[in-house]
C-alpha cells in the first residue's frame, strides 16, 4: 500500500491514540468499581442533548451544541452520583434506565427529522475516518486536563470528581468517534488486563494500539466501516491479550 494512501489514516489513528491515552485508565476504574454500562448510559445522555440542539436549530458544530451535549452529560452524571449514594445495590439498574430513557427520547426527536437516521448511524458508529486535524486540537487539551485529573487525584475516592472527569471525557469522545467505539475503548483493553499483575496500564494501553491498528488497515483495505471494523479488532485484540495473560498467571502459580 502507498504510503502516500495510507496517509490518510493518520488523523483517524492520531485520534484513536488521544481517545486510549484516556479511556483505558478511565476504563480500568469502571470494572473496578463494577459500573460497566456508564459509559453507554452517559453517551447516550450527550447523544441527546446534541439531538435536542439540532432539533431547535442550532449550528451543528457550534459551541451551543457542544454547551448542550456537556450540559447532558452533566446532569446524568450528576444523578448517577446521587442514586449510587443512595441505592448503590441498585446502580447497574439505574444505569441501564438511564440509557434506555435516553435512547428512546432520542429516536423520538430523530423520527421527526428527515436525516434522522444518518444522524443516529453517526452517533453510535461514528466517523473516525473523516476526522480532521483541526478537531483534535481542542480534544487533546481537554483529554490532557482529564488525565491530569487521573494523576493527582484518587478518583477511587473522590467520586464526584470521577463522574465530572468521566461526562466529559465520554461527551467529547461520542463526538469524535460513536458510541460503539467508546465503549470498546473504555471496557475491551480494561477487561484484556484484568488478571495482569504488574505493568496493567501499559498491558490494556498495548491492546488498545494493537485493535486501533488492526482495524483501520482493515477498514482501509477491504472497504469496511471503520468504527465497526476497530471494535471487532479490539475484540480480537483483547481476547488475545487476555488469552496470554491467563497463561502467564498459571505458569506463575506452577
Amino acid at each position: 500500500m502507498p504510503i502516500s494512501e495510507m496517509a490518510i489514516l493518520l488523523p483517524a489513528f492520531l485520534a484513536g491514540l488521544l481517545v486510549l491515552a484516556t479511556h483505558v485508565p478511565l476504563g480500568q476504574l469502571v470494572l473496578e468499581r463494577g459500573i460497566v454500562f456508564i459509559d453507554l448510559a452517559i453517551a447516550q445522555v450527550a447523544g441527546l442533548g446534541v439531538v435536542v440542539a439540532d432539533a431547535m436549530g442550532w449550528e451543528p458544530q457550534g459551541w451551543s451544541v457542544q454547551v448542550s451535549a456537556v450540559s447532558a452529560a452533566l446532569l446524568s452524571a450528576a444523578f448517577l452520583l446521587w442514586s449510587e449514594r443512595r441505592m448503590g445495590a441498585l446502580q447497574e439498574a439505574v444505569i441501564g434506565v438511564v440509557f434506555v430513557v435516553a435512547a428512546s427520547a432520542e429516536l423520538i426527536l430523530l423520527g421527526l427529522n428527515p436525516h434522522g437516521a444518518k444522524h443516529l448511524k453517526d452517533m453510535l458508529v461514528g466517523q473516525i475516518l473523516w476526522v480532521e486535524p483541526r478537531q483534535l486540537i481542542p480534544v487533546a487539551a481537554i483529554y490532557a486536563a482529564v488525565l491530569l485529573g487521573i494523576a493527582l487525584f484518587d478518583l477511587r475516592r473522590r467520586r464526584a470528581l470521577f463522574y465530572l472527569l468521566f461526562a466529559v471525557t465520554i461527551t467529547v469522545s461520542v463526538q469524535l468517534i460513536g458510541v460503539f467505539l467508546v465503549f470498546a475503548s473504555l471496557i475491551l483493553p480494561a477487561l484484556a488486563s484484568a488478571s495482569v499483575r504488574r505493568h496493567r496500564l501499559g498491558f490494556a494501553y498495548g491492546v488498545g494500539l494493537a485493535g486501533y491498528s488492526l482495524g483501520l488497515l482493515a477498514s482501509f483495505v477491504s472497504d469496511l466501516p471503520t468504527g465497526a471494523a476497530i471494535v471487532c479488532a479490539l475484540a480480537l485484540a483483547a481476547s488475545l491479550a487476555a488469552g496470554i495473560a491467563q497463561i502467564a498467571v498459571l505458569r506463575a502459580v506452577r
